[in-house]
């Protein structure tokens, strides 16, 4: 039983740690819903957040299968900013748990800096 809960739970974290999709305006089209990579660099941290998987494992209040922000931000400070954003990028596990955070290749150093930076304002 406790297998297959595990497994379900693996199940779960892979289908919700994945970039959300933005379906096309039009099949015939070439504009898309999708945000831009040099418009995405305009975004701040909570709006590239958003445009991310984030929500599928954390919340700003309450911890879910990941810490909450809140939980992160008071646990790191300014002075861990590149660290973050590195595990942002690269993945992580342990710190928080047995769950790995999945990786985020797709995000630049910049916008990882711009998430962290969102997440520890979130300090009570």
């Amino acid at each position: 039983m406790k297998k297959l809960f595990l497994a379900g739970c693996v199940s779960l974290l892979i289908l919700s740690c994945s970039k959300k999709e933005n379906p096309s305006v039009d099949a015939t089209s070439s504009e898309t819903n999708a945000v831009s990579e040099p418009a995405k660099t305009n975004l701040s941290g909570d709006q590239i957040i958003e445009t991310l998987d984030c929500s599928g494992c954390h919340s700003v209040n309450e911890r879910m299968i990941g810490p909450s922000y809140k939980e992160i931000a008071d646990k790191y400070s300014q002075k861990d900013i590149e660290l973050l954003a590195s595990k942002i990028i690269e993945g992580g596990s342990g710190v928080w748990g047995g769950v790995p955070m999945s990786p985020h290749p797709q995000v630049s150093k910049e916008e990882a800096k711009k998430m962290v930076e969102y997440i520890l304002s979130q300090k009570k």
